[in-house]
């Protein structure tokens, strides 16, 4: 005997199948822990973009594994929590984008698995001495008193991503007023042309993904123009740089090319003019030297002239001299004589 299926959950199925056809994208969406509120603002929000269907786990898969699309079944591992798929035309980076941004902050509740390393920040609190200090203490948190309320000493991890959160964690961050769980539709993972997309894929940092996109332009249009390989981007400054080397060769080495003749004879000419410049300098110096210095021959000759002059006053001595000694032997002549 066959088990009797409602036509409402043949139904379902039926849609299911319709939208995964119809669909290039499908995501897996978690739902749990969405308060119906701001459940009815995403689906204002995302109305012209996506199609939110929700149901059970076990309808879900069974239209996944009668759909036409033969990979789409590798999505129903990423069925979590409160299931539903999310069916969309667009991008899926854009919409994982979309769907983080319009996440909202809550509480953390018992049980619950933290997203992020869960910490609380050192500084004043509104508590007044008491048993809190203790309660603080006994999740790691080092508190002192200050000004009479008490006061945290310094940051304190109390949670570590992906551990569960405990109701004593709990009770301590919703009185400090620490809402560290994001609310929103969780898209787990997205099929698209046969590939499965996880959340990890998907969750990129839009500005920083562009900064990469043109740096690596940046690089590889430096490479190409360094390395003197043609391309759109660089052909245009290849070439004037190409014309630029080779008017400044022709221009050193006087080449007398179309392109540079005037420059080379500018450059003949300014280089005639420097040394016409050098040569009457050099004309200028001489005739100074000319007018106003003595060469060394003439200083030797001045000196020589006034030589004679210490010559005669010895020469008189002398004479004196030998006139003393001439009278001496006369002397001793007519003595001894």
């Amino acid at each position: 005997m066959k088990a009797h299926v409602s036509k409402k959950k043949k139904d379902t199925v039926k849609d299911y199948e319709d939208l995964i056809d119809e669909y290039p994208i499908v995501g897996a969406v978690n739902m749990a822990g969405l308060p119906a509120a701001q459940l009815q603002n995403m689906r204002e929000q995302l109305r012209d973009k996506v199609v939110l269907k929700v149901g059970k786990r076990r309808l879900i898969k069974i239209a996944l594994d009668a759909s036409k699309k033969k990979e789409i079944t590798k999505l129903e591992p990423y069925l979590e929590g409160q299931p539903a798929l999310l069916f969309t035309k667009g991008n899926p980076f854009e919409l994982f984008s979309i769907l983080k941004k319009n996440k909202s902050s809550a509480p953390a509740k018992p049980g619950q698995i933290a997203p992020k390393n869960i910490v609380i920040p050192a500084g004043p609190t509104p508590f007044a001495p008491g048993p809190v200090i203790g309660e603080l203490g006994g999740i790691g948190v080092k508190a002192g008193i200050e000004g009479g309320k008490v006061a945290i000493k310094q940051d304190a991890v109390v949670v570590k991503a992906g551990e569960e959160i405990n109701a004593q964690v709990a009770g301590i961050l919703s009185r400090l007023n620490i809402h560290p769980m994001k609310v929103g539709l969780d898209l787990t993972a997205v099929y698209e042309d046969g590939e499965i997309l996880e959340k990890s894929s998907l969750d990129i940092n839009v500005e920083e993904y562009f900064d990469n996109v043109a740096l690596a332009h940046k690089w590889s249009f430096n490479l190409a123009f360094n390395s003197g390989y043609p391309t759109v981007e660089t052909i245009n400054l290849m070439v004037t740089k190409a014309f630029s080397d080779a008017r400044g060769l022709a221009i050193s080495t006087t080449i007398l090319a179309d392109g540079v003749v005037g420059d080379v004879l500018s450059k003949a000419y300014f280089e005639m003019m420097s040394v016409a410049s050098l040569l009457s300098d050099d004309a200028k110096s001489d005739e100074l030297r000319n007018n106003n210095v003595q060469s060394p021959a003439v200083v030797a000759e001045s000196a020589s002239v006034e030589a004679p002059k210490e010559e005669e006053g010895a020469s008189k001595k002398e004479e004196e001299s030998d006139d003393d000694g001439g009278d001496a032997a006369e002397g001793l002549g007519a003595l001894f004589g």
